[in-house]
C-alpha cells in the first residue's frame, strides 16, 4: 500500500481520518502542543487497517497527525511529565460549538482524552515511511446490548 496521505476540513472527513487512526500507538513524549503557531502535532505507529484485508500480515507505519488553528489543549490522564508512557488511541472525535469551530477530542484506552479547542478544523494525516510488521491484529470486545 502506498503512503497515506489525507486532510480534514469537516467533519465526515474527520470520521475517515480517526478509521485510519484506530489502534494507533504514540508516547507522551511525541505529543508537540506549540502554542504560538496554534499547532498541535503527534507522531504515532499507525496500524495499518488496509493491509489486513490486502496481505497475510498485519503492519504499522509512522504517521504524523497535525492540527493548525489550535486555541488550546486540555488533557484527562495523559501526564506530559511521563514522556514514555504509551497511549493506544481509539478515536479521533469533531464537535461542531461554535461555526466554524469547535472541539476535537483525542479517545485514548483507559479513559485518557486531550481535547483541542480549534478555530476551524485543519488536520492532516501522513505516513512518514517506516513500515514494519506487527505479529497482532488489535480486537475489541463487542458490547451486548
Amino acid at each position: 500500500m502506498d503512503a497515506l496521505k489525507l486532510v480534514a476540513l469537516e467533519r465526515d472527513d474527520m470520521d475517515i481520518i480517526s478509521t485510519h487512526l484506530q489502534d494507533s500507538v504514540l508516547k507522551v513524549g511525541d505529543i508537540i502542543w506549540r502554542p504560538s503557531e496554534m499547532r498541535f502535532v503527534a507522531a504515532l505507529n499507525r496500524f495499518d487497517w488496509e493491509a489486513v484485508h490486502n496481505e497475510p500480515h498485519y503492519q504499522r507505519r509512522r504517521s504524523a497527525l497535525r492540527f493548525d488553528r489550535v486555541l488550546g489543549v486540555k488533557c484527562r490522564g495523559v501526564k506530559p511529565t511521563e514522556p514514555g508512557a504509551v497511549l493506544n488511541l481509539l478515536a479521533v472525535e469533531f464537535e461542531e460549538t461554535d461555526p466554524p469551530g469547535g472541539i476535537v477530542t483525542l479517545v485514548f484506552s483507559g479513559g485518557a482524552a486531550l481535547r483541542l479547542a480549534v478555530e476551524c478544523l485543519e488536520v492532516e494525516l501522513a505516513d512518514l515511511g517506516p513500515v514494519w510488521p506487527t505479529p497482532a491484529c488489535p480486537h475489541h470486545l463487542k458490547m451486548v446490548p
